[in-house]
């Protein structure tokens, strides 16, 4: 089972959980189910535990790392991405609030069965810190530690970092799969396994439509302004698309991401600066997956996903998906934190939560890669839009100007000023009769 890739071995765990939870309600027994419920509550408290070192562990050496890198483009980058994670989650919302309560009946993760399915004893491993102390806390350090210069507590943060990163990667992920089946299990114990899939079907449905309809908003604003065919565009990026659905890792398609991006006529400057970075930062389709299955669960418990709830949850979601470790599962794990600390999940929604993240994990992870792609092209097109103003009014002063490589004089900037000045003048003269009118 090892030699499985999560997603199978999840899958399996999920299918053995309800034959085992339904066997053991047709003889009416309950005691695997008691054993498999005592090792979620175990496993769920030492979830809870961890994950404000998640939280601390990624935010803080990511917003501490970006900060001491320098460049307008980097920049204007990472505004673009967080953005577009923001835009994608707020179209998830609306969409999801539009047609999920229609669809999927209240109630449905709540126990309408006699049998006792309690665990036999309960360990509480209370949290150092709560989630929202950790995320201040990784915050204040982040921003502070990105000013000073060869900081030796930035590198324990990194070695911190590489600490949680093992845990995750070595008892967490590989135990997943058991708390996932030991959920399920009890759900189909109780009689609420068919109602809870029926809903994850409407959930996909939607989750799916939305990325494909937002890889196509996002490839239609890069077409428009770079006056590309959209379609053309989008076909030259699926060799990324492809691979991301095989390797389920943003970063290991970097490679086939690079070519692709080039294959669109993006200027290689800007390509080996976006594509790396977005890769880290750019999550729009985990952000997708994780609003409407947040939304679906809510729904299945008989919450309300308000706007005034859930728009907090997203903005803070765009910044919390940078800190997302680079392992199977990780964008659902770097938002665990605020599932519980800001929509109150608990034991029982959070495994779920995993479930239906890993399920689409390549799509996610595909949108993704995807989308680095076209915002590439937005950042090449204003790149290359102010190249030409330079060109054009270098002569101006008689300076040489090497905009990509932004090693850039006063007096070009003096010039550019003077330019949008003048562009700006010209054009209220113009227009001024149709303003006054």
């Amino acid at each position: 089972m090892n030699n499985f890739s999560l997603i199978k071995r999840i899958f399996f765990a999920l299918i053995l959980g309800i034959i085992l939870g339904l066997a053991c309600k047709q003889i009416e027994i309950t005691f695997p189910i008691r054993v498999l419920s005592t090792f979620s509550s175990l496993f769920g408290n030492f979830l809870s535990f961890v994950i404000p070192f998640i939280i601390i562990a990624f935010i803080v050496p990511g917003i501490a790392t970006l900060g001491k890198k320098s460049g307008k483009a980097l920049i204007a980058t990472t505004i673009l991405a967080y953005i577009s994670t923001i835009i994608a989650g707020t179209i998830a919302y609306f969409l999801g609030i539009t047609f999920l309560p229609k669809l999927i009946s209240e109630a449905t993760l709540a126990s309408n069965s006699s049998l006792n399915v309690d665990p036999y004893f309960i360990i509480d491993i209370p949290a150092i810190l709560d989630i929202m102390s950790a995320l201040v806390f990784a915050f204040i350090f982040g921003i502070g530690l990105s000013q000073v210069k060869n900081s030796s507590l930035l590198k324990g943060f990194e070695e911190f970092s590489l600490i949680v990163s093992m845990i995750i990667s070595k008892i967490i992920i590989p135990l997943v799969p058991i708390y996932i089946g030991a959920i399920f299990s009890k759900l189909s114990l109780t009689g609420e396994i068919f109602t809870t899939i029926k809903s994850f079907g409407y959930v996909y449905l939607i989750l799916f439509s939305l990325q494909i309809f937002y890889l196509i908003f996002q490839y239609s604003l890069a077409g428009f302004l770079n006056k590309k065919n959209t379609f053309k565009l989008l076909r030259n990026m699926l060799p990324a698309y492809l691979t991301a659905v095989g390797t389920q890792s943003s970063a290991a398609t970097i490679p086939v991401t690079l070519n692709c991006v080039k294959e669109n006529e993006v200027s290689e400057e800007v390509a080996d600066l976006v594509v790396p970075l977005c890769a880290t930062i750019h999550l729009a389709g985990d952000t997708i997956t994780i609003v409407l299955t947040s939304i679906g669960v809510m729904l299945m418990k008989g919450q309300s996903p308000t706007f005034s709830t859930m728009m907090p949850f997203i903005l803070m979601l765009g910044i919390t998906m940078v800190a997302a470790p680079g392992v199977p599962g990780g964008g659902v794990m770097a938002a665990l934190g605020l599932l519980e600390g800001m929509l109150g999940f608990g034991n029982l929604e959070k495994p779920i939560m995993i479930a239906l993240h890993s399920a689409q994990d390549s799509f996610g992870t595909a949108t993704n890669v995807t989308g680095d792609g076209a915002l590439s092209l937005i950042i090449d097109y204003f790149i290359k839009k102010k190249d030409k103003w330079y060109i054009k009014y270098k002569k101006l002063l008689g300076n040489k100007v090497d905009p990509l490589s932004r090693t850039i004089k006063k007096d070009a900037y003096a010039a550019e000023s003077w330019f949008l000045y003048s562009t700006g003048v010209s054009f209220f003269k113009f227009h001024w009769q149709r303003w006054l009118l």
